[in-house]
């Protein structure tokens, strides 16, 4: 029995879909913002900043959905850490590090990668087996990353590999590295806890790291000279890239499941792409489109 338009069924899925496109469109944002701020602060300050606000509202929404947050176990304990050390801190400290020296939308493509370098490291560290069409897609994703990382001259690229693999792309395959390791953490250790106290756990402990590493550079930071649009996009960090981008995400998975949510994760790149040409003047390379392509089908090839 098919649901008439006008159902509420019909409807909420409608802004359930609604919903996950506006986070891809959060998420392609964060290159943008994430760059203003990497070139006004030192990337540990930056995180820092970030998540104080992320954490303030992750606290109201964990209050407000839950109300509060619960007890953890030992293990509970060791396992929000790993994952604040992994997904917070270094994967930040590398993503302010990555747009301190690339451009925001070519640092949004190496995102892609992510479910890539997951299920890898899933199948060498979990031992869970990869079917011959997921490594047919992790294949056909690296070779649409080597045109984007090589820009178009993959072949050349192999007599100058430093020419095409700078500090920023070295720091940005660090972080989706780490991104990697806090996604499996995440799936192995967090049993008993929901998605909104495990991330809300997990920020604290990775804002902790980042208030201790940051300590240093505090007194650096010329405060007076920093323009709105660096509050702004610290706010946008915080509040769309991180609390409501997440809220928002953990609904879908809900409502349509997890796999259906992944594919939304494509359209993060093309957002980025989009956004860093239209608000930051960077251009569209056909290398990073033809790459981006591949990539997005190597995706969808290994998520199937």
């Amino acid at each position: 029995m098919t649901n008439h338009p006008a159902s509420p069924t019909f409807v909420s899925l409608k802004l359930v879909y609604l919903k996950l496109v506006c986070v891809t469109v959060f998420w392609g944002g964060t290159f943008i913002a994430g760059r203003i701020v990497a070139h006004a602060l030192p990337p540990m300050i930056a995180a820092a900043l970030r998540f104080a606000v992320a954490v303030s509202l992750l606290l109201l929404v964990a209050w407000k959905k839950e109300g509060g947050l619960p007890r953890l176990t030992g293990r509970q304990v060791a396992a929000t850490a790993a994952l604040g050390l992994t997904g917070i801190f270094l994967y930040n400290l590398c993503f302010f590090g990555a747009l301190g020296t690339m451009p925001a939308g070519r640092a949004a493509l190496f995102i892609a990668l992510n479910p890539i370098v997951t299920a890898l490291a899933a199948a060498a560290l979990l031992r869970e087996r990869l079917q011959a069409l997921k490594w047919a897609g992790i294949a056909l994703a690296f070779v649409g990353a080597a045109i984007v990382i090589t820009r178009g001259e993959p072949v050349g690229a192999l007599h100058d590999i430093g020419q095409s693999l700078g500090k920023g792309e070295v720091m940005m395959l660090c972080a989706i590295s780490s991104w990697a390791a806090y996604t499996l953490i995440g799936r192995a250790a967090l049993k008993g806890l929901t998605p909104v106290a495990a991330t809300t756990y997990a920020a604290a402990w990775g804002l902790l790291f980042l208030v201790i590493g940051a300590a240093r550079d505090v007194g650096s930071v010329a405060w007076n000279a920093l323009g709105w649009q660096v509050w702004a996009g610290l706010a946008y960090l915080g509040a769309f890239g991180t609390v409501l981008g997440f809220v928002w995400y953990y609904e879908g998975v809900k409502a349509i499941g997890a796999s259906r949510t992944a594919v939304f994760n494509n359209l993060v790149p093309v957002f980025g792409i989009g956004l860093a040409a239209l608000l930051l003047g960077e251009p569209v390379l056909a290398s990073m489109v033809a790459g981006g392509v591949l990539v997005a089908a190597g995706v969808m090839l290994t998520n199937r």
